[in-house]
This record gives structure tokens, C-alpha cells and sequence, in this order.
């Protein structure tokens, strides 16, 4: 069974920074990619940054620059540094990871950054 826990989550004021954490069980970060999506209230889910097996990373546009994803594959935790933040950067974070068979989702995280 995988299972997927995230923490960090908050509220900051803009320019502030966050640092997301999600630790999966039953499921290794050596073999598969990992990453962070976001879903804002009337927005689509948003792929914000994902880290292969190889380290290759890929983040949006918007978040270029700003955030960094990183994993500890020992630990099997994946982080999101996320700095600058403004009110656009406010949605629920939620962690994944692309199993073999499908992906596996995190409970959610929720980022409000106030103006």
C-alpha cells in the first residue's frame, strides 16, 4: 500500500517562503518520478514541479525561479522550497508519485499567501 503525507502548509504573507514536505511509504523514489501539483478554487490542477529518478527536474512557468523541489530518496520525501511567494501561489498542494501502475496522491497541503 502507498501512502503519501504531506505537512507545511500555511499561511504567509507575500514575499514569504514555505517549505513543503511529503513522505511516501511503500513506494521508492529510485524508480519513479515524483512532484507537486496545486489546484486553486475555479482553476484547473496545475502540475507546479516534478523530479525524476534521475534528478531532472521540470517546474511551470510561474513558479520558475521561485520554487525547487528536491527528494531525499533514503527517506522517500519529497520537498517543495517554495520563496517569494505571492497571493497567486495560493491553492491546495498535493504530492504524487508516478508508480508503476498509476499515480499516487498526497491528502493535500493548503498555501494561502495574504496580500
Amino acid at each position: 500500500q502507498v501512502q503519501l503525507v504531506e505537512s507545511g502548509g500555511g499561511l504567509v504573507q507575500a514575499g514569504g517562503s514555505l517549505r513543503l514536505s511529503c513522505v511516501a511509504s511503500g513506494i521508492s523514489f529510485s524508480d519513479n518520478a515524483v512532484g507537486w501539483y496545486r489546484q486553486a478554487p475555479g482553476k484547473q490542477r496545475e502540475l507546479v514541479a516534478r523530479i525524476t529518478s534521475g534528478g531532472s527536474t521540470n517546474y511551470a512557468a510561474s513558479v520558475k525561479g521561485r520554487f525547487t523541489i528536491s527528494r531525499d530518496i533514503a527517506k522517500t520525501t519529497v520537498y517543495l522550497q517554495m520563496n517569494s511567494l505571492n497571493p497567486e501561489d495560493t491553492a491546495i498542494y498535493y504530492c504524487t508519485v508516478w508508480g508503476r501502475i498509476r499515480n499516487y496522491w498526497g491528502q493535500g497541503t493548503q498555501v494561502t499567501v495574504s496580500s
